[in-house]
């Protein structure tokens, strides 16, 4: 059940801040709930993973739907060489939540002094 409440929080916690803060600040929200809720550290590394993913995918879909995928699309076939939009949304939030999960490793690394 904490696994599951650290991913709610850490995407909670990056909405939050990234809207008014640069989008770095995901490493930021990870790190912060690692150091406040004790995980080990692989288990802490992949809520913040799963939390800033999961954060950054749903945002971009959202934003993706309102211009009606204008943008990604033309970006997937600038960088990908593919039609769809989707493959560049997964990959935009695979690197989000690498950022989160060293974020929220770094965190728990710090927690148990093993950093």
């Amino acid at each position: 059940m904490r696994f599951v409440s650290t991913i709610l929080i850490t995407a909670t916690i990056a909405f939050l801040l990234t809207m008014s803060l640069p989008w770095w600040m995901v490493a930021v929200a990870a790190f912060i709930v690692a150091l406040l809720l004790p995980q080990r550290l692989g288990r802490s590394f992949l809520s913040g993973f799963l939390g800033i993913f999961l954060f950054w995918l749903v945002y971009a879909l959202l934003r993706d739907v309102a211009n009606d995928h204008i943008l990604s699309t033309r970006m997937a076939k600038l960088f990908f060489h593919v039609p769809g939009s989707f493959l560049f949304l997964c990959v935009a939030a695979l690197v989000g939540g690498l950022v989160g999960g060293l974020g929220a490793w770094t965190g728990a690394a710090l927690r148990s002094k093993q950093l």
